[in-house]
């Protein structure tokens, strides 16, 4: 099919978009480690099921220690330390603004890139960087009455979306590492397996994000706050939502995406959840979405564009 890649990543932001939606109310309702906790809890079970109804083992073949180490270091990466950050930020600043700076990701998978790969950093990618930091700095900045320039959100909800996006950018360096090796490691005739490689590579990543939840919660002494959190009906049923949605379909077809097109158009579509989660943030949570935060987002997405042109 024709374009098949260009639609499976708009597909995945528009699962983002509703996983965002999703999570803002998880979090709030449930906590953002509780959340976290569950949700990769049911992601595993998800992605599990998935892998033993096509290849009949319910967990990742083939898979040689290298790729273990990569992908499990891009689960501790973009799931522990950037989905903590996140989703704490939903709870401070909101998904709208959560997603907004997630256009940090291309700027930090470059920068990690250069760093990691010895990719090349060209003068449009830096022009994009700028770009994007200019959309966002547009929709976060106001004008006080001493005409200084501020936040107009809590500073550390800025800090969590900042880490969210920094996170997910080096996570999926780091992945594209993992899933290189998993590729090498399995047979040329074991087609079955090789076509699920976007979903055992998501397995592995949240095999470790769970153990990564699980540690921070032991360390927090936090445990006895989970019973609570699954009785909470509504909370328990936007957790299932956010993770449908977000580590089973967005982030598995988003691996998926990049193998029917080229990875700069793919990370283009998908970057537009930002501005395809204004609306549903206008008329679901009764948000004011000023003309500014329209453009800033506009802009920032634009930015990120010229990463990949």
């Amino acid at each position: 099919m024709q374009y098949f890649g260009e639609v499976l990543s708009i597909g995945v932001a528009v699962s983002w978009t509703a996983t965002a939606l999703f999570s803002e109310v998880a979090s709030k309702r449930l906590g953002s480690l509780q959340l976290n906790v569950i949700r990769m809890s049911l992601s595993i079970l998800m992605l599990g099921a998935t892998l033993w109804w096509f290849t009949g083992v319910p967990y990742p073949t083939y898979a040689d220690g290298a790729t273990w180490f990569w992908l499990s270091l891009s689960g501790f990466v973009g799931y522990v330390l950037g989905d903590y950050c996140l989703f704490n930020s939903y709870i401070l600043i909101g998904s709208r603004f959560g997603q907004l700076f997630m256009t940090l990701a291309p700027i930090s998978a470059a920068i990690s890139g250069w760093v990691i790969l010895g990719e090349k950093l060209s003068l449009q990618t830096v022009v994009g960087m700028l770009i994007t930091l200019a959309g966002i700095g547009l929709s976060v900045l106001s004008r006080g009455t001493t005409h200084r320039i501020g936040l107009k959100l809590p500073l550390k909800g800025v800090l969590f979306g900042v880490g969210a996006g920094v996170g997910q950018g080096i996570g999926l360096v780091l992945s594209k590492v993992g899933m290189n090796y998993y590729e090498i490691s399995i047979p040329a005739n074991m087609t079955n397996v090789s076509d699920l490689l976007p979903f055992a590579s998501t397995f592995i990543r949240a095999i470790t994000g769970g153990l990564g939840f699980l540690a921070v919660m032991w360390l927090r002494n936090q445990f006895h706050t989970m019973p609570v959190a699954v009785r909470d009906g509504k909370g328990m049923k936007a957790a299932l939502g956010a993770t449908i949605f977000g580590p089973f379909i967005g982030v598995s077809v988003s691996l998926m995406a990049v193998q029917y097109t080229e990875a700069g158009i793919a990370s283009t579509l998908m970057a537009l959840t930002p501005i395809f989660i204004l609306w549903p943030s206008h008329f679901i949570f009764k948000q004011k979405i000023t003309a500014r935060e329209v453009i800033g987002a506009i802009i920032s997405v634009i930015g990120v564009s010229l990463f990949f042109i």
